[in-house]
C-alpha cells in the first residue's frame, strides 16, 4: 500500500477511507492535491456506496465515468469514476481495471446518472458493465464497428458514410482514401523545413552585408 501524505482537503480522507475499505484497496496516491484508490473490480459498486454513505466522506456526487487505456498492460483498461463531495468541498477517483473480456459491475443501482457514462465509456473502450439495464452506443452510429478510443483502433475508421441520391438513404462503404487528401504541400512551412520562393534574396541580403 502506498503511503498518502495528508493535504489541505484531504487531510484524514485516505487514513479514514483505507481503515474501513482495506481489503477492497490495491493502491492509493496522491497527487495535485487529489487522492486516487485502485480498487478491486469486483468491489467497485461496494466501495462507492460506502464512500457516498460514509457521513465523515459523503462523496455524494458522481461528477463522471471516463475509461483509459493501456495495451502494454494485462488489463489494458482503466475505468475513473470521479466523486465529488459538496459538504467537504473535496474531489476522489477511484479506479478499476478490466479486459476486453471481464464486466465491470454498473455502478446505476447507486448512482442513476452512471448510466450514460457508462454508455458512453462502453461506446468509446467496449468496456462491458454487468446489468447497466440499456448499454447500448451513445456517441457514435448505430452501424459503427469498433471502440474509437483504444489505441489499437485505425485512424481512418473501418467504414464511412454517406446519403446515395440512388439509395435514397445514408449507406455504408468501406473506407476509401482519395489521393486528392493524401497530396502535401511541402513548399509550406507547417509541412517541412523547406526554402519558400524570394527565400534566396533574403540570403543574398545578408551576404553582401
Amino acid at each position: 500500500m502506498s503511503h498518502v501524505p495528508a493535504v489541505a482537503g484531504n487531510e484524514g480522507v485516505a487514513e479514514r477511507a483505507l481503515s474501513i475499505l482495506s481489503e477492497h484497496v490495491i493502491d492509493a496516491a496522491e497527487a495535485v492535491g487529489e487522492l486516487t484508490l485502485l480498487v478491486r473490480r469486483e468491489s467497485i459498486a461496494l466501495v462507492l456506496r460506502t464512500l457516498r454513505d460514509t457521513p465523515d466522506l459523503a462523496y455524494e456526487q458522481l461528477l463522471d465515468i471516463c475509461g483509459a487505456d493501456y495495451p502494454d498492460r494485462a488489463e489494458r483498461f482503466e475505468v475513473n469514476y470521479h466523486l465529488l463531495s459538496m459538504k467537504h468541498n473535496r474531489r476522489i477517483r477511484v479506479k478499476v481495471t478490466t479486459d476486453e473480456v471481464e464486466a465491470v459491475p454498473s455502478v446505476t443501482a447507486l448512482f442513476p446518472c452512471a448510466g450514460w457514462f457508462e454508455r458512453e465509456t462502453w461506446d468509446c473502450y467496449g468496456i462491458f458493465f454487468e446489468n447497466n439495464p440499456d448499454l447500448r452506443r451513445i456517441l457514435t452510429d448505430y452501424g459503427f464497428e469498433g471502440h474509437p478510443f483504444r489505441k489499437d483502433f485505425p485512424l481512418t475508421g473501418h467504414v464511412e458514410l454517406r446519403y446515395s441520391e440512388e439509395h435514397g438513404r445514408v449507406i455504408y462503404e468501406p473506407v476509401r482514401l482519395k489521393q486528392d487528401f493524401r497530396n502535401f504541400d511541402f513548399l509550406s512551412p507547417w509541412e517541412g523545413n523547406w526554402k519558400l520562393p524570394g527565400d534566396e534574396k533574403a540570403e543574398g541580403q545578408e551576404g553582401g552585408q
